[in-house]
């Protein structure tokens, strides 16, 4: 059952761009649940009362835990563009984080080199590369702390399976809520405290810089760091 439209942050006849919500599927994966791109496309086809099929190509993925920014093709030219920039690095995804543990240091770089098992769907962590590993990479540094959590900003020069989520973990601070990375409890919903907090690129087509910025999730968690 559709809970409504998710929340646009940016939209023009090249891009549409969403805040996806935690339990949103980005696309169809056979479980039967409605992805968020037939969402999408049911929205423009309702606001521009599109006749037939409306296209929308899926650029990148976030997921189905992870609530943030989305960003989607509204024609095959920006899906060929923008697949190139996510292809080159050239889009650049700042995440948010809220742990319980405290990480390393205030900020830093994590350096590990991961390695995905396909059939448990999750990625693990190695200080030197094995076979079938690829190099991860990230920066951190903390925002915010409350009484028991800390609010992590992420920047990412690579983009591995579950990246953020197993190479904050094997740094000994686990993401809230994520169960299959070594959080101690899940959060209500199922979701997971990482958020694709902003998408920064240069528009495929028009060629003006973009700058989206994802409101936080509203639940109390998010909430103690409203302010930051």
């Amino acid at each position: 059952m559709r809970k409504g439209f998710p929340e646009i942050l940016y939209e023009d006849n090249h891009i549409i761009i969403v805040n996806k919500r935690s339990s949103d599927l980005v696309q169809g994966d056979g479980s039967g649940d409605e992805p968020l791109d037939d969402i999408v496309r049911s929205y423009i086809k309702q606001k521009y009362r599109k006749p037939g099929d409306v296209f929308l190509g899926v650029v990148h993925r976030l997921d189905r835990p992870v609530s943030g920014c989305v960003v989607y093709a509204r024609t095959s030219k920006a899906l060929t563009r923008l697949s190139e920039l996510f292809r080159t690095r050239e889009v650049k995804k700042t995440y948010w984080a809220i742990v319980t543990e405290r990480p390393p240091a205030e900020e830093g770089t994590l350096s590990n080199w991961l390695k995905k098992n396909e059939k448990q769907n999750k990625s693990y962590v190695y200080a030197t590369e094995v076979k079938g590993s690829k190099l991860a990479e990230l920066s951190y540094r903390i925002l915010s702390r409350s009484e028991r959590y800390y609010l992590l900003e992420v920047d990412l020069q690579t983009g591995r399976h579950h990246q953020i989520r197993a190479q904050l973990a094997g740094a000994g601070c686990p993401i809230k809520g994520d169960l299959k990375y070594g959080a101690k409890r899940s959060n209500e919903g199922g979701g997971i405290s990482l958020h694709s907090r902003r998408v920064s690129f240069v528009h495929p087509v028009r060629k003006e810089e973009i700058n989206a910025v994802a409101p936080l999730p509203d639940d109390r968690i998010w909430k103690l760091f409203a302010n930051v």
